[in-house]
């Protein structure tokens, strides 16, 4: 039996709803852990440290992009989809950690970028040659107006025109990010049928899923219309900073395409064969919701997507929350999303919303008692803040191009901490690509895990007490309630309902659960259990959960 046959057999009894209510633990491989001493952390890294993963009681791990790649992106700019960068190690490497991970009972996703590849990419360096080799038709190239200038009015999500004349062709190629990463032109089955050669690729490899980076980015309209503007009241720097006038358009003709749904439909096909699941990203600031819903509804598209709602700098107090969740039972009843307060490209939601140890926990509590799925980033457990970076320090080409007023996302992507008392706090032995700050050693693994009353703590006593009630891992979730400044909700599913009141603030509030008879649970957690009639007295970022059987 072959390696794939394996693959396939070993799949193929078993649960093919895993990702329903699964936590996912993301990961940032360039700042995971240094094993080979060059500053940058590596894929052996990542399987050295599984065991913290696991212990923590997450399901799946999201690993950010580690294919070849000239790294102007840092990884998101891919050279070649089927082989490992060999500053994070090889192939075999990644085999080892798949083996590992599963071992230890953890689900492996990888981040897909299919929307754009590097212009180092064997498909685009063909592409640009001339307008009839084979590859001709896989980028979105356009002529020039007449009078020289871009086709359109679109703009990159990195500044200034989506647009970059190419002097070989005497044409526009589009990229909505850098001018380093030409968008492909899924509008040809040719390109469709290739990227799906890649995720075979990895899902023959023993993945169990894929993040899909910019989901929504993949079709572009085919007629090449001009964004109408957006009047200044509904701009939001959500996806964009403020000080890039990408926010200044209503992106109706860039991205957004209905032709995508076909295009996932192939892909869902593809990852049923295997039992795997994807989380899409949503990228759009007025109808990342709406998007959702479309991308995720039925059982013949994506199993889960989220958008940037959770993730925007705006508080996520008892009111908004409410109101979020109310857009999504009205907008995506049927949606299955997958939420995180923090990644990769946002700041840290600890410095974000200038929350204390207490209140994260509220909001780690808050977040295992949602209906979806879960994605926690790395270093979120230990309560890391958003570092502060010098600009000679800087690496992303986002924040040097808008410094200071944006200072990019490197903030958020500073190497994990082991080891309070170890050069560079334990993730490598030499000068790190980003500087360790001081302020995160004393939140170093080392001095936390063990701690009973210690964030990873609440963490760990958090997701098991998912795991333990299958009405917070896959049940329904009743109407969202604001009472003041706590949030009150319900949950049912294995027999049993959940009703749950959260405080997100720092002040004492009173609440009124649906329902005063039940077991309280999660009290180890610190608790309170409600009087007989459903009132409930929280203390500052105090939770209650009551729990009581149903037919």
């Amino acid at each position: 039996m072959t390696m794939i046959d394996k693959s396939l057999s070993a799949r193929a009894g078993a649960d093919k709803d895993w990702w329903r209510g699964a936590v996912i633990y993301q990961i940032y491989p360039r700042s995971y852990q240094d094993t080979n001493g060059d500053g940058i952390g590596d894929l052996a890294g990542i399987t050295r440290r599984l065991d913290h993963v696991a212990r923590l009681g997450a399901d799946a791990i999201w690993i950010s992009p580690f294919f070849k790649s000239p790294m102007k992106d840092f990884g998101y700019d891919v050279s070649d989809y089927c082989d490992v960068d060999p500053m994070f190690g090889t192939l075999a490497d990644f085999d080892a950690l798949v083996a590992r991970a599963h071992e230890l009972g953890l689900k492996v996703m990888i981040d897909l970028v299919l929307s754009h590849t590097s212009d180092q990419h064997p498909w685009f360096v063909e592409s640009r040659k001339d307008r009839t080799n084979p590859r001709a038709d896989w980028y979105v190239w356009a002529d020039p107006k007449p009078d020289g200038t871009p086709p359109n009015n679109w703009l990159s999500i990195f500044g200034g025109s989506a647009w970059q004349w190419d002097g070989k062709r005497m044409q526009y190629y589009l990229h909505n990010f850098l001018t380093s990463q030409p968008d492909l032109n899924f509008h040809n089955h040719d390109v469709q049928d290739a990227l799906l050669d890649v995720a075979r690729f990895w899902l023959d490899r023993g993945v169990d899923g894929f993040r899909l980076d910019t989901i929504n980015f993949y079709f572009c309209d085919k007629q090449l219309r001009d964004n109408p503007a957006l009047p200044p009241e509904l701009r939001n720097d959500t996806i964009a900073p403020a000080v890039n006038p990408y926010n200044w358009q209503e992106h109706l003709y860039d991205k957004n395409q209905p032709e995508n749904l076909d295009f996932l439909r192939r892909l869902r096909r593809l990852m049923d064969q295997y039992n795997a699941a994807a989380v899409g990203e949503v990228g759009d600031a007025q109808r990342g919701l709406q998007i959702m819903a479309e991308y995720t509804a039925g059982d013949d598209l994506m199993q889960m997507c989220y958008s940037f709602e959770f993730l925007s700098r705006e508080p996520l107090t008892a009111p908004r929350l409410a109101e979020v969740l109310g857009r999504v039972d009205d907008i995506a009843p049927d949606a299955w999303p997958c939420w995180a307060l923090s990644n990769h490209d946002v700041p840290r939601h600890i410095s974000r919303w200038g929350l204390s140890d207490q209140a994260a926990r509220a909001y780690a509590t808050l977040l295992v008692c949602l209906r979806g799925s879960v994605c926690l980033y790395q270093g979120e457990e230990l309560g890391l803040p958003e570092a502060e970076i010098a600009f000679e320090d800087l690496r992303d080409p986002y924040g040097i191009e808008f410094w200071p007023t944006y200072k990019g996302r490197d903030g958020c992507r500073t190497p994990m901490v082991w080891q309070h008392d170890a050069p560079h706090g334990g993730f490598s032995t030499v000068k790190p690509w980003l500087p360790v700050p001081a302020e995160h050693l004393a939140r170093a693994a080392d001095l936390q895990v063990d701690d009973p009353n210690g964030l990873p703590a609440h963490y760990r006593r958090v997701l098991a007490l998912r795991h333990e009630h299958e009405a917070l891992r896959k049940g329904t979730q009743g109407a969202v309630e604001a009472q003041g400044d706590a949030i009150v909700l319900v949950r049912k599913g294995g027999g049993e309902e959940i009703a749950i009141a959260i405080n997100l603030s720092d002040r004492p509030g009173v609440a009124r659960l649906p329902f005063g008879d039940g077991t309280p649970i999660g009290q180890d957690l610190g608790m309170v259990a409600p009087k007989p009639d459903g009132t409930v007295e929280l203390g500052p970022w105090q939770a209650s959960l009551l729990a009581r059987k149903t037919d």
